[in-house]
């Protein structure tokens, strides 16, 4: 539970960081913000350096040239495919989303859940990780001078953000709660080396 409560507070903290609490598109100003989304998705390409398969330890080059090694898991149960040469690609998703909801309407406490893919035996290795967290914040005050909002998450701990449209502030009010769900994702697939 505390290291679910560690990941919390970083999410809360990416918001103060990213600028994203009530992001998006610009509402009317006679218009209620409903709900707010903010997401990414980084592709890179690494090339297979090295493998130590009794290290379980993969040395990759990325596209700028940084060499960097990885450790698998034994989950990685393909790992004997994979050859020097072979390209790896992955995909970092990482969404943040944010919904204004009526009191004791959003979800109470903190919920996470997680999902593992991975390849079939006799595939070439790959597999998706994905995990979410969603949490209900109060807004506890609002100075409009600065743009900044605090928010107290469900275990009583506040944080303070920074508004990036200013504008929205004026359709909040403290008392109101702000849904929280933040999803990441990563997944990793080894195509053949490219014939040079």
């Amino acid at each position: 539970m505390k290291k679910l409560l560690v990941f919390v507070v970083a999410v809360l903290f990416g918001l103060s960081t990213s600028g994203l609490v009530f992001a998006g598109e610009k509402a009317p100003a006679t218009e209620k913000p409903l709900s707010v989304k903010k997401e990414k998705v980084v592709t890179a390409i690494a090339t297979v350096e090295a493998i130590d398969l009794q290290k379980r330890v993969v040395t990759l080059k990325g596209p700028k040239g940084n060499v960097f090694d990885v450790t698998v898991g034994e989950q990685a149960r393909n790992l004997p495919q994979v050859k020097v040469g072979d390209q790896v690609e992955v995909k970092y998703y990482e969404s943040l989303a944010l919904r204004l909801v009526k009191p004791g309407e959003g979800v109470a406490g903190v919920q996470e859940t997680s999902a593992l893919a991975r390849a079939k035996e006799g595939e070439k290795p790959g597999g998706m990780a994905g995990s979410q967290v969603t949490l209900t914040a109060t807004i506890t005050a609002i100075n409009k001078k600065t743009h900044e909002v605090t928010l107290k998450g469900p275990e009583g701990k506040t944080i303070t953000v920074k508004a990036e449209h200013p504008e929205n502030l004026k359709k909040v009010k403290v008392g109101d709660e702000i849904e929280i769900t933040y999803t990441e994702a990563l997944a990793i697939s080894v195509e053949k080396a490219k014939k040079k």
